[in-house]
């Protein structure tokens, strides 16, 4: 062993670090980070193996390649043996089909925070281990094509992405993930369908006028702001089975465009409608834990909204509320609210 991978052992052994008790190296070295020791002396030996002059290859981590914050304008080789590679805060412009030809075995891939406006139609196909992908902070005007089906954590957002085509995500069963908020798409069409492990999809921050279709049935975070939606569809929270977080806010939507008590469904736990068009509180499961309504066009304090009119002690579980921003004060709030309101911990009105 080396004079300088001998010094790294020891000095992770005088600084308690030890050897790292997972296969994470990303955040092994972002914890180093964090509590302030220079990597450039924990990481300057790359006798792990071959590795590109300007990247850093650990023998700690011989799978493991980090490229990031280099200045870099291309994607540099990357040996055959890479599990993890680090390439985020550079200046790429394009990732080309034979950028990775040699580095199929790849689970990681950090690729935030360029510039790329360009992807081959091969870069990713051979890539049958992917885990996760982040092309986020780019500028992409459109979906990469022949995603791998391994993917379990997709991120796309911040670019500038205006079509997602029905093909964009087929196959991709093992998706739990899926990030394109901030970009500049209009419709999604059927590109969800057959997304059967996704958990979180954010799609806020687009030009979305209605709820994507085919919202795949295991969603636990469903986030749809700042979009131009003005209605839901009937039985829009019917079908899905874990679904806790909705939020909507800074859209179109008016009461004529929300179903009759189409939030009324057990299991949801925060929802957030704030800066609408709303004029009445919409009736919610008594289930339901947070209510962001401020910024409508709130008239009057509905008690149903929350509780059952028919049994007074079923009572709503709401812990936060907010109403300010409308046309309502605290003296439109009924007495026997305290009744009907009595976990809540925060009213905004």
């Amino acid at each position: 062993m080396r004079l300088a991978a001998v010094l790294l052992l020891l000095l992770g052994t005088l600084l308690g670090l030890g050897a790292p008790q997972h296969n994470d190296p990303f955040l092994w070295l972002g914890s180093l980070r964090s509590r302030g020791y220079p990597l450039g002396s924990l990481q300057a030996d790359n006798t792990g193996g071959e590795c590109p002059a300007e990247c850093d290859c650990p023998p700690t981590f011989p799978v493991a390649m980090y490229c990031d914050n280099r200045g870099m304008k291309s994607v540099p080789f990357v040996p055959s043996r890479m599990k993890y590679v680090y390439l985020q805060h550079n200046q790429i412009t394009a990732v080309p089909d034979d950028a990775f030809a040699n580095a199929t075995n790849l689970v990681w891939l950090m690729l935030h925070e360029n510039h790329i406006a360009s992807v081959g139609k091969k870069a990713f196909a051979k890539m049958a281990s992917l885990d996760r992908l982040y092309l986020n902070h780019n500028n992409l005007s459109k979906v990469p094509a022949n995603l791998p089906s391994s993917l379990r954590d997709l991120r796309l957002e911040h670019n500038n992405i205006t079509k997602v085509p029905p093909s964009a995500f087929a196959g991709m069963d093992n998706l739990t993930i899926l990030l394109l908020n901030d970009n500049s798409f209009q419709d999604m069409g059927a590109a969800l369908k057959g997304l059967s492990s996704l958990t979180l999809l954010d799609v806020s921050g687009n030009q979305l006028k209605k709820v994507p279709e085919g919202l795949p049935e295991m969603l636990h975070q469903l986030y749809l702001e700042s979009n131009a939606i003005d209605s839901i569809p009937n039985n829009f929270l019917g079908h899905f089975t874990q679904l806790q977080y909705v939020r909507m806010a800074h859209n179109q939507l008016t009461d004529k465009g929300i179903p009759a008590n189409v939030f009324n469904v057990s299991g949801l736990v925060e929802l957030d409608l704030s800066f609408n068009k709303l004029e009445r509180i919409p009736t919610v499961s008594t289930t339901l834990e947070h209510l962001y309504l401020q910024a409508n066009q709130i008239k009057e304090f509905s008690l149903g909204s929350f509780c059952s009119v028919v049994d007074v002690m079923n009572f709503s579980k709401l812990k936060v509320l907010r109403l300010d921003g409308n046309e309502i004060s605290l003296q439109d709030v009924p007495t026997e609210s305290a009744l009907c309101l009595r976990m809540a911990a925060e009213i905004a009105v």
